[in-house]
């Protein structure tokens, strides 16, 4: 039996697990992103910052992030995403928290490569405790539930951070803003199991359904031996090069976003939150529409390069936009951060269906890494850019060019495991 053909199953699963998912990545996400504002509302004149360290110590935190990726995933999938969740919960919080106490610019670099290290392990933790729960059916829009958590968050975030540092300075925007994850980790750890087995909630009927399912669909996958061999695959490299440079146009965008908009016009921080908080709805609506088509349709790659293609073209028309149409320029932004966020959800569903379990984690972390190696690139250099120029412009041009590279690789993946036992599996 199908678990997927259950809908009683389908549906206890969806309500007990996703909103666990959903809140875990949206805390992190709040914690690496609201640098951002903090920036745009003078951490840099308070603590004697140039423009570019500014955009360096925005981008220690990927750093961090990309090193210690694949050590957090081999641990989810050898021993339990609960416990390692838990600690990173605990850990980033309570970093979060001291970026509002800091008073010199070493202890801020400090604190942001050390957040980025112990934030790590969540995003390939999350794909794993995922693919222990869903189908392959199920798994691009379960996978899109998580990364919601990015998009939903940056969109109440920019809203409150606005306020916040309004109201009280980017101080207090950091200690209100990093408790709720110490708060979670507590009901985190008293409300999660690693796999449907340990749960009172299902019957036994359901569990063996859905454990047989996986089970069936494990095994019309070519055997991969070990990490070493995985992340040899052609596929693989392609899709951490591709990774690399979505994640440039992405986190650019994402952490100087604020800044872009607060140069670009003559909008305080609270109307600088909302409109930055826009782009990130209609993003919210791209990934829920792009998922439910890719699971709908069982295509991977249809769902990913159009949307990038589209990104680059609305920042290669920002940039052309220049500074005299600010209205228009923005309305190209908020398409540019639709069209990049839409693809998470497929994207993340074909390593799964490309590698065996006991691998698939671990080349998940290695292209999370990559990503989270652009990351460094883009917030790093569109600060730079933006710094030196006095203009966004040359950022426009930078992420567009990223975002082309990214469309080309995606095209170029061709998985090994793309004919299964008869069947054509369009990746």
């Amino acid at each position: 039996m199908q678990s997927s053909s259950n809908p009683t199953l389908a549906v206890r699963r969806w309500w007990a697990i996703m909103p666990i998912v959903f809140i875990t990545y949206s805390l992190a996400y709040l914690d690496r992103a609201n640098y951002g504002f903090a920036a745009a509302a003078g951490i840099n004149q308070d603590l004697g910052i140039s423009k570019g360290l500014s955009s360096l110590i925005g981008a220690l935190f990927f750093l961090g992030y990309f090193f210690f990726q694949i050590p957090g995933a081999i641990y989810a999938e050898r021993r339990s995403v609960k416990k390692l969740v838990f600690w990173s919960l605990v850990l980033w919080g309570g970093c979060a928290t001291l970026t509002g106490m800091v008073s010199n610019i070493p202890s801020l670099m400090a604190i942001r490569f050390v957040l980025g290290v112990v934030e790590a392990a969540v995003m390939p933790a999350m794909l794993v405790f995922i693919a222990n729960w869903f189908t392959k059916s199920e798994r691009s829009r379960a996978n899109t539930f998580l990364i919601l958590g990015n998009p939903v968050t940056v969109l109440w975030m920019s809203v409150v951070s606005g306020y916040l540092v309004n109201s009280f300075g980017w101080r207090h925007m950091f200690i209100a803003e990093g408790l709720p994850a110490v708060v979670w980790a507590v009901i985190w750890w008293f409300i999660v199991k690693d796999k449907p087995a340990q749960v009172s909630w299902l019957t036994d009927q359901e569990k063996n359904d859905l454990d047989a399912t996986l089970r069936a669909e494990q095994a019309a996958i070519k055997p991969v031996k070990n990490y070493r061999e995985a992340f040899k695959s052609p596929a693989v490299i392609k899709l951490c090069a591709q990774y690399f440079c979505w994640s440039i146009g992405v986190y650019g965008f994402v952490l100087w976003l604020p800044s872009i908009l607060k140069s670009g016009s003559t909008l305080g921080m609270v109307e600088t939150g909302w409109l930055s908080a826009v782009p990130y709805l209609a993003a919210t609506i791209a990934m829920l529409l792009a998922s439910w088509a890719s699971d709908k349709l069982q295509a991977r790659k249809a769902f990913v390069w159009p949307f990038l293609l589209i990104g680059a073209v609305a920042f290669a028309g920002s940039y052309l936009l220049g500074s005299t149409n600010f209205w228009a320029s923005y309305a190209l932004l908020v398409i540019a951060g639709a069209a990049m966020y839409a693809p998470y959800g497929p994207f993340f569903a074909i390593v799964p269906e490309l590698l065996p379990k006991n691998v698939a984690g671990g080349a998940m972390a290695l292209i999370n890494s990559m990503g989270a190696l652009g990351s460094f690139v883009g917030s790093y250099f569109v600060g730079y850019l933006n710094g030196a120029t006095g203009s966004p412009s040359a950022s426009y041009v930078f992420m567009s060019a990223a975002l082309l590279m990214a469309v080309w690789l995606t095209l170029a993946v061709k998985p090994q495991a793309a004919v299964r036992a008869g069947v054509v599996v369009r990746p």
